[in-house]
């Protein structure tokens, strides 16, 4: 490890910033964390903690906690950093001023900001059952899956080709049955015409064949694995799933397809 180029890089430098872990700070199982330590240790060739180097870790700390498979809730608390013998030496600093709001000076979004906040830590007022109510000036509502794209992408196909305009532009969802329905009816509002895709799945060993039929595979729909059936239009957008061509076909990347 102390002759990788992600070591020698890291001998250049007195502090690292952690922007791997920043992303899904609370969510990080402490594992992570214990294991930058013992990399960072044999690095430096130093035993103390995190090899002796000052590590910045930023984050927001109201998120979900570590998702541990067929785990109980004390399993999620355990595999939290603060269940960890790290945390003690953690020198905790908070940030309390909005720089976006304070630099473009945006009331509503303060106001918006301020809200998030009391919810995030527990002060907003909520009826016996625990349940809050946000009013109409903190969100919209949208009684149906075509009313919430006309809103969101409104005069759709006069705009598709505004980039500024897509990229202010995003619809969320909870599961990846719902991204694919509302996928398809955004789709199905473009005036191009259809092309359809289908996956090739191979069982790899010929004992499991008869355990795992080709349509059994076409049926999941995991995390992370587009669908058996991939449906473009010419225009629409697509979200890269894989690194194909660092840095310019990256994980997560946004892109419009063209002829």
């Amino acid at each position: 490890m102390k002759k990788h180029r992600f070591a020698t890089s890291l001998k250049t430098v007195s502090a690292v910033e952690c922007y791997s872990i920043v992303s899904c700070w609370f969510g990080t199982h402490r594992r992570a964390v214990e294991a930058l330590n013992r990399t960072m240790k044999g690095i430096n060739n130093n035993r103390s903690i995190m090899g002796g180097m000052v590590v910045l870790m930023a984050g927001d700390f109201r998120q979900i906690l570590p998702v541990i498979t067929r785990g109980t809730p004390a399993d999620e608390i355990n595999a939290c950093l603060k269940a960890s013998a790290l945390w003690e030496h953690v020198k905790k600093f908070n940030l309390t001023t909005n720089v976006r709001v304070q630099l473009f000076n945006d009331t509503e979004s303060g106001q918006y900001a301020a809200t998030l906040l009391k919810i995030g830590e527990g002060r907003f007022k909520t009826d016996p059952s625990g349940m809050i109510t946000l009013n109409g000036g903190t969100c919209k509502v949208a009684r149906s899956t075509e009313e919430l794209i006309s809103k969101v992408y409104p005069q759709q196909q006069g705009n598709m080709g505004n980039r500024e305009w897509l990229c202010e532009r995003a619809i969320l969802a909870p599961t990846n049955e719902i991204v694919a329905q509302i996928n398809e009816r955004n789709i199905s509002q473009m005036e191009e015409s259809i092309t359809e895709y289908l996956s090739v799945d191979t069982i790899m060993g010929n004992e499991q064949v008869t355990s795992y039929p080709v349509e059994f595979l076409y049926s999941l729909e995991l995390s992370g694995v587009p669908s058996h059936k991939l449906r473009l239009k010419i225009g629409v957008l697509v979200l890269l799933m894989r690194n194909l061509d660092a840095p310019r076909l990256c994980n997560g990347t946004g892109y419009k397809l063209c002829t």
